[in-house]
């Protein structure tokens, strides 16, 4: 079956980390359709662990009106595309002030694929050096903290770590540990 065909697209709206596109499509079945785009750049995802102890960082998210705790993750300024551990070590850097002397791919994750062309890439950082975060304006308000392993699956069972970019990269740590 042939797949979905785009006929036209069009930008509604465009910011500094984001575009909004409308596609007007073609269905295998032949029949005309929409679909709306949300394109945002790479993003690099960071599970900090230094002995049994991982770093999260905590902010204010504002579409969900709270402060969430969450692995390191971001993509570039100004939508750029950096080389995957590049703007993994960036990340960790500006978020927690982090430093890793060995940064591993653990897989890949997208987004949201049913709205977004977003991709993630997560990363294991070990070696760990700590330093003073360079945080973006927009981050001023988050603070990283080290917690126990243990204590990381709680937060995630009990409610306090619900984003699903940190539980899906987590889940790829722990395949990934067990599989060797």
């Amino acid at each position: 079956m042939q797949p979905i065909t785009r006929i036209s697209s069009r930008e509604v709206y465009r910011n500094a980390w984001m575009t909004v596109r409308e596609d007007d499509i073609r269905r295998p079945d032949g029949s005309a359709g929409i679909y709306g785009v949300i394109d945002k750049p790479a993003y690099a995802l960071v599970i900090a662990i230094d002995g049994d102890r991982m770093a999260l960082v905590e902010q204010f998210r504002y579409p969900l009106g709270a402060r969430r705790w969450e692995f390191p993750q971001g993509t570039a300024p100004g939508r750029a595309e950096l080389e995957p551990t590049e703007l993994a070590a960036r990340e960790l850097r500006e978020e927690t002030g982090l430093r890793a002397g060995s940064m591993v791919v653990l897989g890949r994750l997208d987004v949201a694929p049913g709205m977004s062309s977003q991709r993630g890439w997560v990363f294991l950082a070990t070696d760990i050096c700590e330093g003073e975060p360079d945080r973006e304006h927009e981050e001023r308000d988050m603070h990283c903290q080290w917690f126990d392993r243990s204590r990381v699956e709680q937060m995630i069972v009990s409610g306090e770590i619900t984003d699903a970019q940190s539980i899906a990269a987590y889940a790829q740590l722990l395949l990934t540990e067990r599989n060797g």
